[in-house]
């Protein structure tokens, strides 16, 4: 679907739950984004969301694999997200710890804005980023994208702050 340098983003299949998982249910990389890891039913229904988007969207959260060896490394794409009584075109991503501080986040959130903007004709893309998620906020910044928000968010009843990041089809160089 995308072509990097080294990564092919490509929408997920239900072959690729066991490496989501490897995402999704690892304490350390959810603790980041979500406060805690997801069991297996929460994985698998994460999976079926973004199934459904694609059918709904044609775009959600695709397999980010590394054209070296196929082998999925990380989940990262478009979704519409919900900002305080708005429906906006959010850029997310989550890797595989072994993946962390790479690139790797970056060339993918770079790939998926470019196509937001070229083939979805987006006007502007955001990343909603917690506020203690310093490594996916450098991520958000080498996007091209500045804070432009803040806003608490529940999830699994706890609190969280989380920066709004953006950057518009005209502010790219």
């Amino acid at each position: 679907m995308i072509e990097t340098k080294r990564l092919i983003i490509r929408e997920m299949v239900q072959s690729d739950y066991d490496a989501l998982c490897g995402i999704l249910c690892d304490e350390e990389v959810m603790r980041a984004a979500y406060e805690s890891a997801f069991n297996l039913e929460e994985a698998q229904n994460w999976l079926n969301r973004h199934l459904k988007r694609y059918e709904e969207y044609g775009f959600g959260l695709w397999a980010v694999v590394l054209k070296e060896t196929n082998e999925m490394i990380g989940q990262c794409g478009l979704t519409m997200q919900g900002w305080r009584e708005k429906e906006i075109l959010e850029i997310g991503f989550l890797f595989q710890k072994a993946y962390w501080h790479k690139g790797y986040a970056t060339e993918a959130a770079i790939a998926c804005k470019e196509y937001a903007f070229s083939v979805l004709n987006a006007n502007r893309v955001y990343s909603i980023i917690r506020d203690t998620n310093i490594a996916s906020q450098k991520v958000a910044v080498r996007n091209g994208m500045n804070i432009i928000d803040k806003d608490t968010k529940i999830f699994r009843n706890i609190d969280m702050e989380f920066f709004l990041y953006s950057v518009e089809r005209t502010n790219l160089a």
